[in-house]
């Protein structure tokens, strides 16, 4: 068998590398936990043999050299690790029955640790043989022990892949594997699977659990540095709240309905930002997920995301600046974003909540797939409200405000193309990657979606910043406009219409001139002064 990228030489090869990626693509889906618990789960027959996957994760060398524990010892500090406890093991009655009590041996159950690197070392493949257990005809020849998973050992380490057995004796339905640690001194991404050969322990269940850690803590060594991403994105998160606050003090008077949106995406934002710091930082620490927390982050990521998106789409449609309301279609936008929060919670709560064997790909594709349509609809509607806006502003001439919206949507269709150039790249990343041998970046493919969302709320908070004039993005000052370009009203006196008209001209020009000055209060002495 040629575990080798995607290609096998035999069906019955191809079944059993696709029971493994099946599993691995089942792994996604959970939390990638550093304990992974068995609940009396089932074998998978595959290939004459029966196999459970234990877990796979990526782990970093020990720090430092690494002994037998004691069992007073309680510090593991520089020590990579997978620890086994309390793992049991029990087969039916009927296969107890089948062997005489006295015999020492009736059955053996392997644990196989191997790296990916190593994979092609389980299996016949380099015997010429597709056969995964031992055979009558390769135990004669003194390759192997009939009944055992066939390992080639790793010349260069020869403990690895790591076997360790355990038996039943006579006609006892359980047994108890010994409690032990097996240390990682080589950084790799590890995969443990429970094996058998003997079809007479067919129907065995497993129950215990595994503890993986790395040198620096618990958390899986893909998933590390993102507790340094959330805490470094607190901070940037608590910078622009910081400036923004400042910007919306010092000018209350002069603030918008629409500046409260933005204020509640960034207090979400920070909020979302630091609930994720705090949760990894637990999980690292414990080992397990603290479900108060991970829960609180899971609905603030998906509130966050789904104010963001309304955001956008309320500033599209010229929320403040070419209506006052959103009229008859406000009904139609909160319910999107009702749906797109469900959505978007329903999926959170399975990616993070999940455990190693919960859901399967179906099931994963199910909760991806409405999310995906829901931000499509957003797409469509952003950009389609963009362009009836600026159309608008066009045929009104309010030069400032197109000036403003032009700026708005390059951003926001440069942030659309680079998507799509990421998505093709995830795309790509996943396909090549099966394995995930590429462990250690897999932590960017989050990061850049967190990092795109910061980087649209800046230009927004750039774009419509609390100042002196808000008058260059405000509707209250829109009636004035409309006045000079839609025409002069037939009552009143002809005289007073013509100097008003004149004097709102003036201060169009210089609006005008000035607008191009603010951005975070830039050109504001300018204002000043001129009004002065």
């Amino acid at each position: 068998m040629n575990w080798r990228g995607v290609s096998v030489r035999d069906p019955k090869s191809l079944g059993f590398f696709l029971g493994i990626l099946l599993c691995y693509c089942n792994s996604l889906i959970s939390v990638g936990a550093s304990i992974h618990e068995y609940k009396n789960e089932a074998f998978t027959p595959q290939m004459k043999s029966f196999f459970f996957h234990g877990g796979s994760e990526g782990l970093y060398a020990s720090k430092a050299v690494a002994g037998k524990p004691s069992p007073e010892e309680k510090s593991y500090r520089g020590r990579s690790f997978i620890r086994f406890e309390s793992i049991t093991f029990r087969r039916t009655k009927e296969s107890s029955l089948k062997h005489n009590e006295i015999q020492p041996n009736t059955g053996v159950v392997e644990a196989i640790i191997v790296e990916v690197k190593d994979r092609e070392r389980i299996g016949g493949s380099y015997l010429n043989s597709d056969e995964l257990c031992c055979t009558p005809e390769l135990a004669k020849g003194g390759s192997c022990k009939l009944g055992e998973v066939l390992i080639h050992q790793n010349p260069d380490n020869p403990e690895w892949p790591k076997r360790i057995q355990t038996s039943f004796a006579g006609q006892d339905e359980e047994a108890q594997m010994t409690t032990l640690t097996v240390d990682i001194n080589s950084t790799g991404m590890y995969y443990l699977y429970f094996m058998f050969c003997d079809p007479q322990l067919e129907g065995t269940l497993i129950r215990g659990r595994t503890v993986w850690r790395n040198p620096d803590g618990y958390l899986p060594g893909k998933m590390s540095p993102l507790m340094t991403f959330y805490g470094l994105m607190s901070l940037a998160y608590l910078v622009l709240g910081l400036v923004w606050f400042l910007r919306f003090v010092r000018f209350w008077k002069d603030v918008l309905q629409l500046h409260y949106y933005i204020t509640a995406v960034i207090a979400l934002g920070m909020c979302e930002m630091a609930l994720w710091y705090f949760e990894y930082a637990n999980f690292n620490s414990t080992g397990s997920r603290p479900m108060g927390i991970t829960m609180w982050a899971v609905t603030f990521s998906a509130m966050k995301k789904t104010v963001s998106r309304l955001l956008l789409l309320v500033v599209s449609m010229g929320f403040g600046v070419v209506k006052p309301t959103l009229g008859g279609i406000t009904s139609k936008v909160l319910l999107l974003g009702i749906i797109y929060f469900v959505a978007s919670e329903a999926l959170e709560l399975v990616e993070h909540l999940g455990s190693i064997n919960d859901f399967s790909g179906k099931a994963k594709l199910f909760l991806v797939l409405p999310v995906a349509l829901l931000d499509a609809c957003f797409i469509l509607w952003i950009f389609s409200s963009l362009s009836k806006t600026l159309e608008k502003l066009q045929i009104r001439k309010s030069m400032a405000k197109l000036e403003l919206y032009r700026k708005f949507t390059n951003a926001l269709a440069l942030s659309v193309l680079v998507s799509v150039a990421w998505i093709g790249y995830e795309l790509y990343f996943n396909a090549t990657d099966p394995l995930s041998e590429l462990w250690q970046r897999a932590w960017i493919i989050p990061v850049f979606w967190t990092m795109l969302a910061y980087v649209l709320l800046a230009v927004i908070c750039v774009l419509w910043a609390p100042s002196l004039n808000p008058t260059r993005y405000a509707y209250s000052e829109e009636t004035g406009d409309d006045f000079d370009e839609e025409g002069v009203p037939l009552t009143g006196s002809a005289m007073k219409i013509t100097a008003d008209t004149t004097t709102k001209l003036e201060r169009k020009e210089r609006k005008v001139s000035t607008a191009s000055d603010h951005v975070l209060g830039l050109g504001e002495d300018i204002e000043e002064d001129k009004r002065e």
